[in-house]
């Protein structure tokens, strides 16, 4: 093969991002190949629909398999390319004055011939340096696959972390409401604490804020510490093989450290505060005995979009069978049509349960099925350890705590609100308001498998 024949065939093994011999290359749609790591780095630097570098193409999809023909004939062209770069004279042997050809596992250090059948090296495991440098090679790359694989993990979760802070500001907005509105039931001697009471909630607001703040910063530079470890594992590759070597320990080193550096998202939980003589008051209507009908081995079926609130994304996919929970349902008996009620539930062993007030609950052999737009409802769920409130209608988180004990419901046919409280502390869990109940409702309690 002539000298221009082979210079044209080694510039096809080269990658036109990084201008190096290709590094775990793949072939997109439109026939081009480019490095692994060289490609994914651009498509999410762009910001762009994921284009080919050279000639602009769309690709339709996001993921390729390795072009082992063009990763074999850059392997065999980083080896024809090594003799003459390892023939410096940091490569030749002081003791023998011949070239360090060999690599030592043991003690990752290059050695000529004779030095490898010295007393100190002889039993070690020896081979050629090209062929260490591939090997090398092979594990970083897949080093660099890990990398990547969190750092996509990392943005994942920083934009989830994103979407909590505007959650919870649209919660707190709407929490103000609800708790003025319960100030507007007590007498005007609450004016005073009720101020206190939302000049403290806005104080731990804004605690929460920047912890989110603090916790969204902890992410970003984690993802680019990763991302920053990927493009120096990448110089990496492309280093001459007796370079790659030496430096092979400690990059492999600070390769483990980042990874195990691992920043937890935030659960965000506001304080609430107890409503001096609420418990009094909500007793003048009192209802007793009012759940008695009872059922149990049934499923209740949930809409989409109210187990994407108690369950976040991950749940989206499940089957059909997945998308119900396995219960024990009571509801009483008499149907409310007017005036005000209250009622107290005990909830102290049940990690997911669903109270509050609905139509008529239709049950048959395959489960419970509730009409949830002619419902208002309180649901407990447990998610990654922690504990999530949320409401329906609409599906909306409600970040306070879990209460522990007995949970109070308070209907308010005629104004369409039904208010849940915590029982043991006299706090407000939420306040639900619809424009006016059109239907009888009943009350309702379903706990599902712990």
């Amino acid at each position: 093969m002539d000298s221009d024949t082979l210079q044209f065939f080694q510039n096809e093994l080269i990658c036109s991002i990084c201008m190096n011999y290709f590094l775990d290359p793949i072939t997109i749609d439109c026939g081009h190949s480019f490095c692994r790591p060289c490609l994914c780095l651009c498509w999410e630097e762009a910001q762009t629909p994921m284009c080919c570098p050279e000639c602009r193409g769309v690709s339709e999809k996001p993921d390729f398999k390795t072009n082992i023909v063009l990763k074999n004939l850059a392997s065999l062209a980083r080896r024809a390319r090594a003799p003459h770069v390892n023939s410096s004279e940091e490569q030749i042997c002081v003791a023998h004055k011949e070239a360090k050809r060999l690599f030592c596992k043991v003690e990752n250090s290059l050695l000529c011939e004779l030095c490898s059948q010295s007393p100190e090296h002889v039993t070690h495991s020896h081979s050629p340096i090209q062929w260490a440098a591939e090997e090398c090679r092979e594990n970083l790359v897949m080093k660099m696959g890990s990398l990547w694989n969190m750092s996509q993990g990392m943005q994942k979760s920083l934009m989830q972390e994103t979407n909590k802070t505007q959650s919870l500001k649209d919660y707190v907005a709407l929490r103000k409401v609800m708790i003025k509105a319960e100030y507007q039931k007590m007498h005007l001697f609450l004016y005073e604490d009720e101020h206190l009471h939302l000049d403290t909630m806005e104080r731990e607001a804004k605690e929460i804020f920047q912890q989110l703040k603090e916790s969204e910063f902890r992410m970003i530079q984690r993802k680019e510490s990763l991302k920053e470890m990927y493009r120096e594992l990448i110089e990496m590759c492309h280093k001459p093989d007796a370079e790659l070597l030496q430096d092979l320990g400690n990059v492999l080193e600070r390769t483990e450290l980042v990874q195990m550096q691992k920043p937890q998202p935030l659960n965000p939980e506001l304080t609430s505060w107890c409503f001096p003589g609420i418990l009094d008051m909500l007793n003048n209507f009192r209802v007793h005995d009012i759940l008695y009908q009872e059922t149990t081995s049934h499923c209740i079926n949930l809409p989409e979009d109210v187990r994407s609130v108690m369950f976040g994304d991950k749940h989206q996919s499940t089957s059909r069978e997945a998308q119900q929970v396995q219960s024990f349902a009571a509801w009483g008996a008499q149907a409310f049509t007017s005036g005000r009620h209250y009622w107290e539930v005990d909830v102290p062993h049940s990690s997911n349960w669903i109270l509050g007030v609905c139509k008529d609950s239709l049950i048959s052999d395959t489960g419970i099925t509730i009409d949830f737009e002619e419902a208002s409802l309180l649901f407990s769920s447990k998610m990654n350890n922690h504990y999530r409130l949320s409401t329906n209608p609409p599906p909306l988180i409600q970040y306070v705590k879990k209460p522990l004990g007995k949970v109070g419901i308070f209907l308010e046919y005629d104004s369409g609100t039904v208010s849940f409280y915590d029982a043991g502390k006299g706090s407000l869990i939420c306040s639900l308001v619809s424009s006016s109940f059109s239907c009888p409702l009943k009350p309702f309690l379903c706990f599902g498998s712990p």
